[in-house]
């Protein structure tokens, strides 16, 4: 039956997670974790839903571009949009006239994100892919030096052995995460160490830890975290792009008695030889380099990849053009051996990204070493189908779709300016 989409909506939702700093790192010092949330309906009463990821201030920016995205969804079919996904992801990406404010980076890439996922939500609902139709949704244009459509259509034909015996360990086990709940730069030492306490009981094994904004506050933190938790646990630091080249080497070298599996966005994300330089002097201390949650496309991957500047990729959900782009990272990843760690957290990333990296692991790598997905424990009682941790894993989800959809009551009350949330904070505000 076809589908026809008839209606897009775009609402802009905000948690005043600054409060308890919830978030807070080195450069993102009072986050409110925000999303544009997508809802597409049809002429036979499905809907489908999609978002992407804000921390406040200008998520009326990205819904605003979804808008004028908008144009380009409504009054197309599903089974028009899914029989030749590549041109509509390209249509979207690339109109003659909005490309001018990316072209595929920044606000309009959001609300790309944005109305993709909502349209593979939409689709997700329905049949299952088979490899050849995942391929045909990748626009390989720019990275055919790195991957061809023959390449990456031989990779998942060879991961089809095994894959049922993925699938089951996948639902028996879950996929391995990581914890950054427990550390962020604003909470107390006392705060730190009661979560770090109330993780390890849970069964986490591997932490993170925000630094950047103060050497000594962070050598005091990344000792107390490592006391915590013992040798014997995995421990990472991420510096949320707060340094120059020189100055992430020297200042990573002063943590590395703390043994950090990995530094994370030590620099300017765009910066790819910066990464390089860093990832090459920080080699013989044996700590890798990881970044991807503000890469723009695939097109700054493959150029990561080339220059063997990462040697951990954080793909995200939002970021990119949602699955289609998604699918050429984790293509290309694989073909240069860099495990997948994806960025999660924020508004809905987990319950997104769980679905790309067990495609990954059933689909593509085949393989869980040096592999996990960040887990955030914030806000997920606000969806419809939350994401489910057991044993620090994340278990497959069970409902149909993208695990998009919120809670109506919870859109309803945080929507900004609007929502009975807000409205409380400009009485309070005013009074004050």
């Amino acid at each position: 039956m076809t589908q026809k989409i008839i209606k897009l909506t775009v609402r802009d939702i905000r948690f005043p997670t600054s409060l308890e700093l919830h978030g807070s790192d080195a450069m993102h010092t009072d986050p409110d974790y925000s999303v544009a949330y997508v809802v597409i309906e049809t002429d036979q009463g499905m809907r489908g839903y999609g978002l992407t990821f804000t921390v406040g201030r200008g998520t009326e920016i990205v819904v605003c571009a979804v808008e004028a995205l908008s144009a380009l969804v409504v009054g197309k079919s599903l089974e028009e949009i899914v029989s030749d996904f590549r041109g509509f992801y390209r249509l979207l990406s690339s109109d003659g006239q909005m490309r001018w404010i990316g072209p595929e980076k920044g606000v309009i890439q959001l609300a790309t994100a944005a109305v993709l996922n909502s349209v593979w939500d939409l689709w997700a609902r329905m049949e299952g892919k088979e490899p050849r139709k995942l391929i045909s949704c990748i626009d390989f244009r720019y990275i055919t030096d790195a991957l061809t459509e023959q390449e990456a259509l031989e990779i998942l034909e060879k991961a089809e052995a095994g894959k049922q015996q993925r699938v089951d360990q996948m639902l028996k086990e879950g996929y391995p995460a990581y914890t950054t709940s427990c550390a962020w730069l604003g909470y107390s030492d006392q705060l730190l160490k009661q979560l770090c306490t109330d993780a390890l009981s849970e069964g986490w094994t591997k932490f993170k830890v925000k630094v950047g904004a103060d050497l000594e506050d962070d050598i005091r933190r990344c000792s107390l975290i490592r006391q915590m938790i013992g040798p014997n646990n995995t421990l990472m630091i991420d510096a949320n792009q707060r340094w120059d080249v020189g100055e992430a080497i020297t200042w990573v070298t002063k943590l590395a008695e703390y043994k950090p599996l990995w530094i994370e966005e030590p620099t300017c994300p765009d910066d790819i030889l910066g990464h390089a330089a860093i990832s090459k002097a920080l080699a013989p201390l044996g700590i890798g380099v990881a970044s991807g949650e503000q890469c723009h496309n695939r097109v700054m991957f493959k150029q990561f990849l080339q220059a063997e500047a990462l040697q951990f990729i954080q793909i995200d959900s939002c970021r990119m053009g949602s699955v289609n782009e998604n699918l050429a990272v984790l293509l290309m990843a694989h073909k240069f051996k860099v495990p997948v760690c994806p960025h999660a957290g924020g508004v809905g990333l987990c319950e997104l990204v769980q679905h790309l990296i067990l495609f990954d692991y059933i689909s593509v790598s085949a393989s869980l070493d040096d592999r996990m997905c960040e887990f955030v424990d914030h806000l997920h009682e606000h969806f419809i189908s939350p994401v489910v941790i057991k044993n620090a894993h994340y278990m497959p989800p069970k409902d149909p779709g993208y695990s998009c959809e919120m809670l109506e009551s919870s859109v309803q009350r945080y929507q900004y300016p609007q929502g009975e949330v807000w409205k409380q904070f400009k009485k309070q505000s005013l009074k004050d």
